[in-house]
């Protein structure tokens, strides 16, 4: 946690219910370019193609494609966590599959899909999420059944589980802090009287 009296930073609610959606968009932006750089630079030149590999990069960055995601497809901060929780059981159960820069374009448009259907109780056509992803209807469709399989269809999660992602996120950022943190490290110590000695 940074040090509030020398480190200024922004104070993060204690409920990610509450947390700004730009902001945590772009912590789980971030979350996911770490991840992606560290597997670029340890991913077998012949790995083993999934729907999810595009034969080169996009053209936009992890951060401006989670942010149109969420902007035009309408996401809820617990649709956002969501995605990194779905990233973790998809990896135990996959051994073989890895986020990179070939697969996080495709993957985020659709655990983006799914974990809005999971969890919110309108949205959108998939027609209207691939236009926002920049895929086809049909390979959204493929996709999504794709990622049902690979969770082996474990798509929800308690609000202990969102609370862990989202405090990790926080706690993980030196300019930011989460409201219960600062009020801790900013109480002053209490002072137990001493004992009575007979």
């Amino acid at each position: 946690m940074p040090d509030p009296a020398s480190t200024p930073v922004f104070v993060m609610p204690d409920s990610y219910f509450d947390a700004d959606i730009d902001r945590l968009t772009r912590l789980v932006a971030s979350m996911f370019t770490r991840v992606v750089q560290h597997n670029d630079r340890l991913m077998p030149v012949t790995q083993k193609p999934t729907r999810f590999h595009s034969r080169a990069p996009p053209n936009i960055t992890i951060s401006d494609y989670l942010q149109r995601v969420t902007k035009y497809a309408l996401l809820e901060p617990a649709c956002l966590l969501l995605l990194l929780i779905y990233v973790d059981r998809i990896c135990e159960r996959n051994p073989g599959f890895t986020i990179s820069s070939l697969t996080v374009h495709r993957f985020i448009i659709t655990a983006a899909t799914v974990a809005c259907k999971c969890l919110c109780d309108a949205y959108c056509t998939n027609s209207h999420y691939a236009k926002v992803g920049g895929v086809s209807m049909h390979e959204l469709n493929s996709l999504e059944v794709e990622l049902l399989h690979m969770t082996g269809w474990h798509l929800v999660a308690t609000q202990e589980q969102l609370l862990q992602y989202y405090f990790t996120l926080v706690r993980q950022d030196p300019a930011l802090v989460l409201q219960s943190d600062l009020a801790s490290a900013t109480q002053p110590p209490q002072v137990h009287p001493p004992e009575n000695k007979q």
